[in-house]
């Protein structure tokens, strides 16, 4: 198997999670990444499997040092990113290396790794998105407001990848992000 990066992203709410642990699932060979992040580990999250955790000094020295393809601040608080090395090495040792990540962190990937193959999850109109973030019932009406507001801006970028699927069925979201990738059919 060839090497290859695969960015995946799309608005909050889309369904990205579920459709690449789908995917993992009918591929367990894929490859993907873990984050990094200067916040502490939360109760039962260890090192290495949910993120990275490492020190904002260490964050910033990997930023700095072309070592983060793509990174992130959150609420001025914490920072998040991709870590290069880990991804160039999977993706040298001939692994599919996929991304699960936001609109912005897209684009700098893209910026930094033009070969990356970008796929953007789409939901099936906007009305499921509204109804699947309501769904969640884990977020305040602000929060769902305001994460609502963000994925009408990240459609707009929809052009911007290179290829699109949309997520009416997990299933059939994950079989054709696996053709797209170029993965045997299973």
């Amino acid at each position: 198997m060839t090497g290859r990066l695969v960015v995946i992203a799309g608005p909050s709410g889309v369904g990205k999670g579920t459709v690449v642990r789908r995917l993992r699932m009918l591929y367990p060979e894929l490859w993907l990444s873990i984050s990094a992040t200067t916040r502490a580990p939360r109760p039962g999250e260890r090192d290495g499997v949910e993120y990275h955790f490492i020190s904002d000094e260490e964050f910033l020295l990997l930023e700095r040092s072309g070592g983060m393809l793509e990174t992130a601040e959150v609420f001025g608080l914490n920072r998040y990113g991709t870590m290069a090395a880990p991804v160039d090495e999977a993706v040298a040792r001939g692994n599919i290396a996929l991304l699960e990540i936001d609109l912005d962190g897209a684009r700098q990937v893209k910026a930094r790794r033009p070969e990356a193959l970008t796929v953007f999850i789409a939901p099936p109109g906007f009305d499921e998105l509204v109804r699947r973030l309501e769904g969640r019932g884990t977020e305040t009406p602000e929060s769902v407001a305001a994460r609502l507001a963000t994925a009408r801006e990240e459609l707009l970028a929809i052009d911007e990848f290179d290829a699109v699927v949309v997520n009416d069925s997990v299933e059939a979201a994950a079989r054709e992000l696996a053709e797209i990738i170029g993965l045997p059919s299973r």
